[in-house]
């Protein structure tokens, strides 16, 4: 029995597809150059091109090869019209919130960023999102210019927040067509607001970013909490299982599989503060209840002062019971998840692998398998004056803090646990990397 034969108009979706990606690549190619980029024919290139022209997907640059007198003919160079559009990406952070405005290319056209005051309120952050939001897309207002310029022509510098102009202002083909929001507080997977739960150090109550935001772009609003966005940030073809720890001035776990973040039936998964592990004088107690006992917490809030735990890790006796707490959590998530390996990333979790963590809370490279030997010895960087947080760190460079976690013993079978890879905004760059694939998808679909 015969095959089926793909139907002519599957052939031409996938070709169309082809030529769109092979533009978000390169921004501009001729007909020959889309043929050699794809490898498909150049008169099929060219159907192509004719077709997604017609749709409004391509448009002409109006820019010519060099041609004549024995170089050929002159080919026409062909980009993505700016009808396109671009993506939002958000950041809700106890720092304060950050939002791009962010082309089909992967390019910034705009970016805004506010601070919020602390300890953060829920009025305050609601305030800021919708401020930094309407500041960001104004400003993509400007980049694309009425005259209908595409939107990654022109890239903006980052923005000090004024007075935003008006949303409705804004020309339909320039609204976002999508937005992505990374939140430093977990998400109801069913709705997209924010959870307020006990010890829960980023007071936002439960804030509705899809209603927020909705305003704003013209298609869907995807929320997730900024661990799970860290976590697939640090995805890739070598690391598609395993559970990432983010200890920073929250706590937080992201369980992926196959490349997947694991949410759990609400989106609460991974909520390690309140798992029992070892505290001090070998009591067990919540994960989070450790650093009240150490004098560890901010003032009025369950947040973890991180400038005081590093160098709290300075100390012999403190460093001692913060590892045999994190030891305690590795173990049980360890257990429960069956990981291919642990990451811990945030401002202080590398340090307890006995790396150096520099002024931004970056964590030095480096992998030890439980029990055994750094694989890939990370260079101490020099430290600086102030973490992520704008807290203060004591001097003298780098953090070295001795010996690593004490997982002898207590991991029910060999695991590597090693430092997160990506170290600047890393929910922000997963929220941003996902923004951006969505996009994209947007556009091929649309072709």
């Amino acid at each position: 029995m015969e095959s089926a034969k793909p139907s002519l108009d599957l052939v031409r979706s996938v070709t169309d597809e082809h030529v769109l990606r092979a533009l978000m690549r390169h921004r501009r190619l001729t007909r020959a150059e889309l043929a050699a980029e794809t490898g498909i024919s150049k008169p099929t290139a060219g159907e192509s091109v004719r077709r997604l022209t017609e749709r409004g997907l391509l448009v002409d640059t109006g820019e010519r090869t060099p041609g004549g007198r024995g170089k050929g003919r002159v080919g026409s160079y062909y980009a993505l019209a700016g009808s396109t559009g671009t993506a939002l990406a958000v950041a809700i952070a106890p720092e304060g919130v950050v939002a791009e405005i962010v082309d089909v290319y992967g390019s910034t056209v705009t970016r805004a960023r506010q601070e919020i005051r602390r300890p953060a309120r829920p009025a305050d952050v609601a305030s800021a999102l919708e401020h930094v939001v309407a500041t960001a897309v104004g400003a993509g207002v400007a980049s694309a210019g009425v005259g209908g310029a595409g939107a990654g022509d022109r890239v903006r510098p980052a923005l000090v927040p004024g007075s935003p102009p008006a949303a409705d202002a804004r020309p339909a083909a320039v609204r976002p067509r999508l937005a992505v929001v990374s939140a430093a507080d977990p998400v109801d997977r069913a709705t997209g607001r924010l959870v307020q739960l006990p010890d829960a150090p980023f007071l936002v109550g439960e804030l509705d970013a899809v209603a927020v935001l909705g305003t704003y772009v013209d298609g869907p609003v995807t929320v997730d909490n900024d661990v799970n966005w860290a976590a697939r940030a640090e995805v890739d073809d070598s690391a598609r299982d395993f559970a990432y720890l983010y200890l920073g001035e929250g706590l937080g776990c992201a369980v992926v599989s196959d490349g997947v973040v694991q949410r759990g039936n609400r989106g609460l998964a991974g909520e390690i503060a309140y798992l029992l592990t070892a505290g001090p004088g070998g009591r067990a107690v919540r994960f989070i209840d450790v650093f009240a006992e150490l004098g560890l917490r901010r003032a009025g809030s369950s947040g973890i002062h991180t400038g005081r735990l590093l160098a709290a890790l300075r100390e012999p006796d403190p460093a001692a019971v913060l590892r045999d707490a994190l030891s305690g959590v590795v173990a049980a998530v360890v257990a429960l998840a069956d990981p291919g390996c642990v990451v811990l990333g945030g401002s202080w979790g590398p340090a307890l692998l006995g790396e150096a963590v520099d002024a931004a809370g970056s964590p030095a490279a480096g992998e030890r398998s439980a029990g055994g030997e750094r694989s890939a010895a990370g260079e101490r960087s020099a430290g600086g004056e102030r973490n992520a947080g704008g807290e203060t760190l004591p001097a003298g460079g780098g953090l070295p803090v001795g010996e690593a976690l004490p997982l002898d013993g207590r991991m029910p079978w060999p695991v590597p646990v090693r430092a997160a890879r990506a170290r600047d905004e890393p929910a922000f760059a997963g929220a941003r990397a996902d923004a951006l694939t969505r996009l994209r998808a947007a556009v091929v679909a649309a072709g």
